[in-house]
């Protein structure tokens, strides 16, 4: 039986894992791997190679990057290698229409959350902030619109107490790899009918900001946690203590109640709790301004912060 035929269109590590698991699979002939362009990196500006485009040179695959997917080339392109399928991972670039037309069966996109709910870029950051209990991946056939095609197939996840934005791509990006497989064969055999969204229990990840690692204190302490783990790595939390900014990088919510203004520090000797706008939140690491992440403990024999400080701006 003829393996289906793809073009893979990825460029962050979440879309190498998916890449990695078709040509694990040994099921698909992957005709062309498509990334974004090398984009310059570190204090040296030196270009980089995305990590699907890594991934596809190390497994052998021809790769194209082109600043833009609606060149009249690599539509020549792709009309020519007349591929079975996309499948398309965090890629980058909207793709038009015509495009999506190409494939013989249809245009296939992995998705980190369980559409409709977090349709956007930030689906598993904006999932852990919103303290969500459970997440997971969905394939979906695509269309013109921002992760509103019909859903083809879904795996769940709970999200953990102890998740933070890395852990949880990690989790559903091998979720996703799986599911690709599953999806991709379950298509090919007519075995898998895809299902329309309900639009109107859509939610929207949008892009994250800096300016979102700001810690507000109003609110309630396992929001403050999740909304600081979802932001981990990136952007990373932040308060300011006496005009200082302080990156906090791991908390834990006390079950102690607190009628101390939020942002107060309650005590600062060898723990360091602040109010909250519900309750207490120990601050379990932190680092200063010119510092290195290290214990609160260790951090408040160089840095003392006294009783009654209020974090945040003033």
């Amino acid at each position: 039986m003829k393996k289906p035929s793809i073009i893979f269109m990825g460029t962050p590590d979440f879309a190498a894992t998916a890449l990695s698991a078709l040509h694990e699979s040994g099921l698909f002939e992957i005709r062309l791997v498509v990334s974004q362009p090398d984009r310059p990196k570190g204090r040296g500006r030196k270009l980089e190679p995305t990590a699907v485009k890594a991934c596809a040179e190390a497994l052998g695959y021809p790769v194209v990057q082109p600043e833009s997917v609606k060149s009249d080339a690599f539509m020549t392109q792709a009309k020519e290698l007349a591929p079975d399928f996309f499948v398309v991972v965090a890629f980058g670039q909207i793709l038009p229409q015509t495009l999506l037309d190409i494939p013989a069966v249809c245009p296939v996109n992995i998705h980190g959350s369980l559409l409709p709910k977090y349709r956007g870029s930030a689906p598993i950051q904006r999932a852990i902030m919103n303290g969500e209990a459970i997440t997971g991946v969905t394939t979906m056939i695509m269309d013109k619109g921002m992760d509103t095609g019909d859903r083809l197939l879904t795996v769940t996840t709970p999200i953990e107490a102890t998740d933070t934005s890395a852990s949880l791509h990690d989790r559903l990006s091998r979720l996703g790899g799986a599911l690709i497989v599953e999806t991709l064969v379950g298509l090919a055999e007519g075995r898998i009918t895809a299902q329309p969204q309900d639009n109107a229990a859509a939610t929207h990840a949008a892009m994250l900001s800096k300016a979102e690692g700001e810690i507000d204190w109003s609110a309630p302490a396992h929001l403050v946690d999740c909304r600081l783990r979802g932001m981990t790595p990136w952007p990373g939390a932040y308060t300011f203590v006496n005009g200082k900014r302080l990156r906090i990088h791991k908390v834990e919510p006390c079950q102690t109640p607190t009628t101390q203004p939020p942002g107060t520090v309650v005590t600062s000797d060898k723990t360091l709790e602040v109010a909250t706008g519900e309750g207490l939140l120990r601050i379990v690491t932190l680092q200063g301004a010119n510092g290195k992440q290290m214990p609160a403990d260790a951090f408040l024999r160089g840095n003392p912060i006294l009783p009654g400080t209020l974090m945040g701006r003033e």
